[in-house]
C-alpha cells in the first residue's frame, strides 16, 4: 500500500492519506460565477480510478456549500455503487465542520 504523507506548513500537523480505498470530493465555486461545481473521484488500490462523477448547480452562497454539496453527491453515488466508506476533501472548513 502506498501511504503518502503531506508536509505540514508552519505548525500544523501532518496528515496522512491512505490510498487503499477513497472518495475524494472538491467544489468548485466563485463569487462571480452564476454556475458551482462538484466532483467526486473513488479510488481503489494504488490510486487506480474506478467511478467519478461531476454536477453543475446554480451557484451556492458560499464555497462551503459548494463543498458539502459535492460530499452528499459523492455519498449518493458511492453508497449505491461501491463499499466505500472513507471521503477525503482539501476543504478545511468541512473537516472542522464534519468532526
Amino acid at each position: 500500500m502506498v501511504t503518502p504523507t503531506l508536509q505540514p506548513q508552519g505548525s500544523e500537523k501532518p496528515q496522512v492519506i491512505s490510498l487503499d480505498s477513497i472518495c475524494m470530493i472538491d467544489g468548485s465555486w466563485t463569487s462571480t460565477a452564476q454556475f458551482s461545481g462538484n466532483g467526486w473521484v473513488w479510488m481503489y488500490s494504488f490510486g487506480k480510478v474506478q467511478l467519478m462523477g461531476t454536477r453543475n448547480c446554480i451557484r451556492r452562497e458560499l464555497a462551503l456549500h459548494s463543498e458539502v454539496e459535492a460530499l452528499r453527491l459523492a455519498m449518493e453515488n458511492i453508497l449505491q455503487h461501491s463499499p466505500c466508506q472513507s471521503f477525503g476533501t482539501d476543504c478545511k472548513e468541512l473537516i472542522v465542520m464534519i468532526k
